[in-house]
């Protein structure tokens, strides 16, 4: 596997096949299962589930900024995190699912498959910018000591 997983492979992990333990695969199939959870959780819990979800996209971050070497400040900086864009995957691809399981109206489904669909080819190209030095992410927020 390349250092970054494929947008098929994170799709996998977020329907619950993980094919290796790749750390941004586990996070994945985590975030969509706490996306799955928010779906039907009261306001209490939804915050709680958030602060799961921080938590999940910070460790993904930290894990590229070590696994992928700094690169020159001349690329390209990018608004998102990686972390940032497997959590709207793993949302967009929970949404999904629960759009087929769910009296709607095919435009309403064919909405919710497309957004996911783009949001795939925009990780596919941030991925391959990110891995070749066309990219830069911005960088992840040091760890908090609680107080």
């Amino acid at each position: 596997m390349t250092l970054l997983p494929s947008k098929d492979l994170i799709l996998e992990a977020c329907a619950g096949a993980i094919h290796e333990p790749h750390p941004i695969l586990l996070a994945a199939y985590e975030l969509a299962s706490l996306h799955e959870a928010r779906a039907n959780a009261d306001p209490g819990t939804a915050a709680e589930i958030d602060c799961c979800r921080l938590r999940l996209v910070h460790d993904i971050d930290r894990w590229i900024a070590t696994a992928i070497p700094a690169r020159a400040a001349a690329s390209f900086l990018h608004t998102e995190t990686i972390g940032t864009v497997v959590d709207r995957l793993a949302e967009l691809s929970v949404a999904a699912y629960a759009a087929l399981r769910h009296d709607i109206s095919d435009l309403e489904l064919h909405d919710a498959w497309h957004r996911l669909a783009e949001l795939t080819i925009g990780y596919t190209d941030l991925a391959f910018e990110v891995s070749t030095g066309r990219r830069r992410l911005p960088t992840p927020e040091p760890e908090r000591n609680p107080s």
